[in-house]
């Protein structure tokens, strides 16, 4: 699959503002009409009708492919208290934690890594940290786009039926489950999709797709607009708050970003 949620037992909490309650008024998009063509090797075969029209439902919403398409700046707090950046476009991908700063592309698999600004890259802690670039950018982005992931290579989709929120509102249920993609492909999630606002608002993990229970179910809620999507930043379960910050999508890099071997300021 594409994630998975190793280690977030272990994460502090970095919620973003309150969390979404399920009355609250979803912010309306513009939404770019037009197809939203599944990615080549997405599982066509096993997925059903149903599931892929509430996915274009769900993309509509968000912005609609044509606005996802031309994001290409992504940034976002993740919980266990790094900031990272993502190029979308050239595939640079660039995560900071306190003083350290690693760079690092997701096509080439490789990067350089800094501590307050010195090269560290051939030192253990370094060669160590390249080593989980790759994995860290799969997981920590799942957790803020899985929405726009929906019909991605190696997924298969499925209506699951009718079922609910954790507060009792009426959701439509998918299951993703994936085939020999990601790091760990045998992962399935149920997607909750509410019907009056076409959103994912809930979603469970499943480690292994014939688990019986999900190792968790969290919300997926407080949409809000960046740039011309929407991206939620709740992923508490309504105890522990947990959510992402400083999110933020753009259409343009600025100039020298992704190469700035020290932290930066959030965008």
């Amino acid at each position: 699959m594409l994630a998975t949620l190793a280690g977030v037992a272990a994460c502090q909490s970095n919620p973003a503002g309150n969390p979404a309650t399920a009355t609250s008024p979803m912010p309306t998009l513009q939404a770019t009409k037009g197809s939203y063509p599944a990615a080549e090797g997405f599982d066509q075969a096993g997925s059903d009708a149903k599931a892929m029209a509430l996915a274009d439902k769900v993309m509509q919403q968000m912005g609609g492919y044509s606005a996802w398409q031309q994001t290409r700046l992504l940034g976002w707090d993740f919980l266990d208290g790094s900031y990272q950046l993502w190029d979308k476009h050239t595939g640079d991908f660039r995560w900071q934690k306190d003083s350290t700063v690693a760079l690092y592309n997701l096509t080439s698999k490789q990067g350089r890594v800094y501590r307050s600004g010195r090269d560290i890259s051939a030192t253990p802690d370094g060669e160590k940290l390249l080593g989980k670039m790759y994995p860290i950018w799969v997981n920590n982005s799942w957790w803020l786009l899985m929405p726009f992931k929906l019909k991605d290579s190696g997924v298969t989709l499925t209506y699951k039926g009718a079922g609910q929120l954790m507060d009792g509102t009426p959701a439509e249920v998918l299951n993703m489950t994936f085939k020999n993609v990601g790091v760990t492909p045998d992962n399935k999630y149920e997607v909750l999709i509410n019907p009056k606002t076409n959103l994912v608002e809930e979603w469970a993990y499943f480690p292994k797709a014939t688990d019986a229970q999900p190792a968790f179910r969290r919300r997926w809620t407080n949409y809000q607009r960046y740039g011309s999507i929407l991206l939620a930043t709740d992923r508490s379960d309504g105890k522990d708050g947990r959510g992402l910050g400083h999110i933020s999508a753009r259409n343009e890099v600025p100039a020298g970003l992704m190469q700035d071997p020290k932290p930066v300021a959030k965008l």
